[in-house]
């Protein structure tokens, strides 16, 4: 004997026993008012088991228990005991030839959906193997966020809509300077660039999600570091966002020519005036005229900042580490006053 008893009701149901019969119409009330005909009844060992078809959307359900009208209590799908409708069984068969079509022409859907899926993954690791340097630990990826919060009933989640590969770390520390030097590869999260502490998010506790870098948490754009655990398995999770082109926005590594040709450029601005200085125990500052060769400073991951502080001053320059002072020096020999 297979009895279910429903707590609000108060009742218990016998599953082994048969409440309608094919071509009977029943209501689901609660949730909608969608009224469903039996096209088929089967029974196993758990009890019993009613196919129906929706008589609007054509949509296949099953249900295990289809309690009479006169004793509705709660959600449930329903039979009205008192004045029982039938469909004429050619309806009835109409309905399911409905139905099958329908559901033929969704997984139709679904799986050139995921054919599809699968053709541009396969383009997206063929393109994304090679971009990932030897001694990658770590990427640093982009999100774009949409909300699905619901205040009223207490509902607090998001979807990611867009995802791209800002760049590759050597290491697997989670440093928000970091984040934001790779922000400035993408249009998108560019505004994420500039130091902000309000964006710099530490959710290191169990439910939280972890370091982040974003305006919020459940929209817009947010950038965080993800570990290279597995090389296979990174390139098979972001496969399908590297088919499009669009979402690898990493910088492309710098070869000889494009040194010779940065140092050419620089040559040829011989004429300008620069100044590097130690601007604290950690980092060196340039300013003066750096405005023709940004690209050359952003390059050699500078930061730029419009209002540093030097000699009591407010003055514009870029900011970069001590470890990169002879880099830096070596690239503007050629434009160094000072």
């Amino acid at each position: 004997m297979n009895k279910v008893h429903l707590l609000g009701a108060n009742r218990s149901y016998d599953r082994d026993v048969q409440t309608v019969s094919v071509n009977q119409v029943v209501v689901l009330e609660g949730y909608s008012y969608d009224s469903y005909v039996v096209y088929e009844v089967t029974r196993d060992k758990w009890g019993i088991t009613y196919h129906l078809v929706n008589l609007e959307t054509h949509e296949f359900h099953t249900s295990d228990l289809i309690r009479p009208l006169s004793e509705k209590f709660g959600i449930g799908i329903y039979y009205d005991d008192a004045n029982p409708k039938f469909l004429d069984p050619l309806e009835t068969a109409a309905l399911l030839t409905k139905a099958k079509e329908k559901k033929a022409e969704a997984e139709r859907k679904v799986k050139e959906a995921r054919e599809e899926y699968e053709r541009i993954a396969k383009i997206g690791a063929e393109r994304l193997r090679p971009l990932i340097p030897t001694d990658a630990k770590a990427a640093i990826i982009g999100t774009l966020r949409v909300s699905e919060c619901d205040s009223y009933t207490d509902y607090y989640d998001y979807s990611i809509v867009r995802t791209v590969i800002l760049g590759f770390s050597k290491h697997t520390r989670n440093l928000f300077s970091e984040m934001r030097k790779h922000a400035a590869n993408f249009e998108g999260t560019a505004y994420l660039a500039e130091y902000n502490a309000d964006y710099e998010h530490r959710e290191n506790y169990s439910m939280g999600d972890g370091m982040y870098l974003g305006r919020n948490k459940y929209s817009g754009w947010t950038i965080e570091k993800e570990p290279i655990c597995d090389l296979e398995k990174f390139i098979e999770r972001y496969a399908h966002t590297a088919g499009d082109e669009a979402n690898l926005c990493m910088k492309a590594p710098q070869t000889d020519s494009d040194t010779a040709e940065q140092s050419t450029a620089t040559a040829d601005l011989s004429t300008l005036s620069l100044e590097i200085v130690e601007y604290s125990e950690k980092a060196i500052a340039v300013f003066g005229d750096t405005k023709p060769i940004k690209d050359v400073l952003k390059n050699l991951n500078g930061l730029f900042r419009a209002n540093l502080t030097y000699k009591g001053e407010r003055r514009a320059g870029w900011i970069y580490s001590k470890k990169q002072e002879l880099k830096v020096r070596e690239a503007l020999a050629t434009c160094i006053c000072v």
